[in-house]
């Protein structure tokens, strides 16, 4: 088993201690510029930054009378800082403090998220090296189609991963933003000047532009890619689950030591962890649903979206963080058969080269719709009686006539599906 990073790790950003942390560093951050503007003197931002503190059970214990979370952790932190309090959260609004922080959850976040997918694409990027010219079927609408290389699956997974890795990248600059512009967005008391340089100090970008808000696009925007990254783990679940079936067993999950899959039957070994993901991936897509909601607003400011995202963000983010790690486990202990890939390639008795028949006669002169004929009444033969293809196709009279015993035995050859692979992978593995 690989090492892995801690969910705990990413749960901690959205402890109260954490979150109540970033809130003081907006407030002591806006303190310094306004330090820097003239309005706070120095010997009070000099004790402001000295004594500024907060005890998150004190706060809750001033909650319960003043029923305003951010008055209560404004009150607690004067506590400790005295007569020089009176300057932090001057000019400010709630929203200031709160959406600031919010952006410096999601970024910390983010980051979790970034380094998890990395390390997942790097044991996708192993397994497609491994497998890169084993055979396997290739299925359409879950029947034969025709032979492909296995480690293209993992090549394919490991190219969305880079995709998902982009707009993670995206999603996370376009939430590192703050905003110090007070009660309606329009700097009525402090100047945009002060929110320029606090964001400075906190290695944000100012918004161009607010209202009490910073506005919720930004957010669903987060929360959608993390349900795309949702959607890429489920689609790699639901291929592992087909292919472990008894009927087709070419890859397994790792079944542990000691591992039970049943209370029933003491022989199964269940996909639960792809099945896990599948599920876990539809709570993503709804907690994405549930920020688009959010980004309409009343006016200048309401708080209905403020309830739904003291859910939906540490959740969304804990849950995709748990997720990526199954996931980096999963793929590099996972159990390939190449033995069954081989025997399920040679399950149709060589229908799975039906379609280079159909091209050789069309370089014969023959019409498609003629060729077509041909080539389909020999596999409906194929199918019903399970005689092999090429005999099948040697006998037909019509067929004969146009291609030779050498040509048809050309036509089967697996190499053919393999001679391309190198190009794809120097394309995705550049």
């Amino acid at each position: 088993m690989i090492a892995r990073y801690s969910r705990p790790e990413m749960s901690k950003i959205w402890e109260l201690q954490n979150r109540y942390q970033c809130m003081l560093d907006v407030e002591l951050a806006a303190c310094k510029a306004m330090n820097q503007m003239g309005i706070i003197p120095d010997t009070d931002l000099e004790n402001i930054l000295e004594k500024a503190d907060f005890d998150v059970e004190r706060i809750d214990e001033i909650e319960k009378e003043t029923r305003h979370d951010v008055i209560a952790f404004l009150t607690c932190i004067s506590e400790y800082v005295g007569a020089s309090s009176r300057w932090i959260h001057y000019g400010m609004t709630s929203s200031d403090v709160l959406d600031t922080a919010t952006s410096m959850q999601l970024k910390q976040s983010g980051g979790i998220i970034i380094r998890d997918l990395v390390r997942l694409g790097e044991e996708l990027k192993l397994r497609a090296e491994e497998f890169q010219y084993t055979l396997c079927i290739g299925r359409s609408h879950g029947i034969h189609a025709e032979p492909t290389s296995f480690g293209l699956k993992f090549a394919l997974w490991y190219d969305e991963m880079q995709r998902n890795i982009s707009r993670l990248e995206t999603a996370i600059d376009r939430i590192s933003v703050g905003q110090i512009s007070g009660a309606v967005g329009n700097y009525a008391h402090l100047s945009p000047r002060i929110e320029k340089i606090t964001c400075e100090y906190l290695d944000l970008t100012p918004v161009n532009i607010s209202t009490q808000v910073i506005q919720r696009d930004r957010i669903a925007e987060f929360l959608f890619v993390l349900a795309a990254i949702a959607s890429t783990i489920e689609k790699i679940s639901i291929e592992i689950r087909h292919l472990q079936r008894t009927e087709v067993m070419e890859v397994e999950e790792n079944f542990a030591k000691g591992q039970k899959g049943s209370s029933a039957m003491p022989h199964k070994k269940n996909p639960i962890t792809t099945e896990q993901m599948t599920g876990l991936a539809r709570l993503l897509r709804s907690n994405a649903h549930t920020a688009l909601e959010n980004n309409a607003l009343w006016h200048e400011r309401d708080i209905s979206h403020s309830s739904v995202e003291r859910i939906i963000l540490p959740d969304s983010t804990i849950l995709i963080n748990y997720m990526l790690n199954k996931m980096i486990n999963l793929i590099a202990n996972l159990k390939v058969y190449p033995e069954n890939m081989k025997i399920n390639l040679e399950k149709t008795n060589g229908l799975v080269f039906s379609q280079v028949v159909l091209l050789e006669l069309a370089k014969k002169g023959v019409s498609r719709e003629l060729a077509y004929a041909i080539v389909q009444r020999n596999a409906m033969q194929c199918w019903e009686t399970g005689k092999p293809f090429a005999e099948l196709l040697k006998n037909d009279t019509e067929l004969a006539a146009l291609l030779s015993d050498k040509e048809l035995a050309a036509i089967f050859d697996y190499s053919r599906y393999l001679k391309n692979v190198d190009y794809i992978y120097k394309r995705v593995f550049k």
